[in-house]
């Protein structure tokens, strides 16, 4: 297991969501502070907290962003990188992992107490953990 996957599984075992568990590993490395990163992605768990896309490829989005993303408008250049990065990212997670949505990988819609009271924490952190274990690898194997 590298180095980044053990920081991001660390992180979301303190209690922060798939997303600020992925970008927290990345941070340092992409010039952003842990602290800062941790709040920008802390809506971003449970799939914007409605099941959508999964936290951890929010969080792996966010740092392709923070590598690759566009700061001049006229650089077109950056801007296509960011957008080939994200694509390539999104192919192999949904390839791997079959979706990039929360509900779909967890089996149930997030918003639902009940349903989500019925999953047994472990078979949720088990879910999770794999979910961002994946965003890293991906990650790293993109050169991050």
């Amino acid at each position: 297991m590298s180095e980044k996957v053990t920081q991001a599984l660390a992180v979301f075992g303190q209690g922060y969501n798939c997303a600020q568990a992925v970008i927290a590993a990345f941070a340092d490395s992409l010039g952003m502070d842990r602290e800062a990163a941790l709040r920008f992605a802390g809506g971003f768990g449970g799939g914007l907290r409605s099941g959508e896309v999964c936290g951890a490829v929010s969080g792996a989005v966010m740092a392709i962003g923070l590598k690759y993303g566009q700061t001049d408008a006229a650089d077109k250049a950056s801007k296509e990188q960011c957008n080939r990065m994200t694509i390539a990212f999104m192919d192999q997670f949904r390839q791997e992992q079959d979706t990039v949505l929360c509900r779909d990988l967890l089996g149930y819609d997030v918003r639902d107490e009940k349903a989500g009271q019925a999953m047994a924490p472990e078979r949720k952190r088990a879910i999770c953990n794999q979910a961002i274990e994946r965003a890293v690898v991906i990650l790293e194997t993109m050169g991050f």
